[in-house]
């Protein structure tokens, strides 16, 4: 990020919009390092963390100030499902798999049946991405079938390498980004209506209990 962008964040610091992110996928999917290639840019390959990681980070996104903060979540093996918890934290919600790993897709199909008892109203924010698009000789899911779990999701979805792709990366994080933002926005406007809506029918009401009353 440029100084003039670091210093534009910092002007605007009042107006700093908050987003909370939880990377979600099986063990060795690449979580940690798509997280630390949008955090810092750089690629690291191996990581051995046993627990969760939270960082937060701070960047512009259509222009706008954004405070991410992000869980990297760390199962323990591909029948450990993110807890309650979590679910609850994050405004949204990284799903990543590999393209390698058959086992990987199969957990994000889980976390999406977790999700349909924990989020019975569908309004948990979701992106996909499969990770490792360095490795297609070793691929086992194709791109259609990324395509029609983002599609019973209602979610968007890209296939990415983190190993080779900045931007990419970057793009996973602030498409999450807008649909949260989008979506506190429409919940914003929803409450507004809402109250203006029951001023006006007081109004109404007073106005139409006045317009009886007998005329001098």
């Amino acid at each position: 990020m440029t100084s003039n962008a670091i210093r534009g964040i910092r002007r605007k610091k009042s107006s700093l919009s908050e987003i909370k992110v939880a990377v979600i996928g099986a063990p060795g999917v690449g979580k940690s390092a798509l997280t630390v290639r949008f955090l810092t840019r750089r690629y690291i390959g191996e990581y051995d963390h046993q627990s969760e990681n939270k960082y937060k980070h701070e960047v512009l996104v259509d222009g706008e100030p954004i405070l991410f903060e992000i869980l990297d979540t760390c199962p323990k093996s591909v029948d450990e499902l993110p807890s309650i918890e979590t679910l609850q934290w994050a405004d949204g919600l990284l799903l990543v798999y590999s393209i390698t790993e058959r086992s990987s897709f199969k957990f994000i199909r889980k976390v999406k049946q977790a999700l349909a008892v924990a989020d019975p109203e569908g309004s948990m924010l979701l992106a996909l991405v499969g990770n490792k698009v360095d490795m297609i000789h070793l691929r086992q899911i194709n791109t259609e079938e990324g395509e029609i779990l983002a599609k019973e999701m209602d979610c968007w979805f890209c296939e990415i390498s983190a190993a080779e792709q900045i931007d990419q990366v970057g793009d996973s994080f602030h498409e999450l980004c807008r649909e949260v933002l989008a979506a506190k926005r429409r919940n914003k406007q929803s409450l507004l209506d809402r109250m203006l809506g029951s001023k006006s029918t007081k109004v109404y009401s007073r106005g139409k209990s006045d317009s009886a009353l007998p005329k001098d």
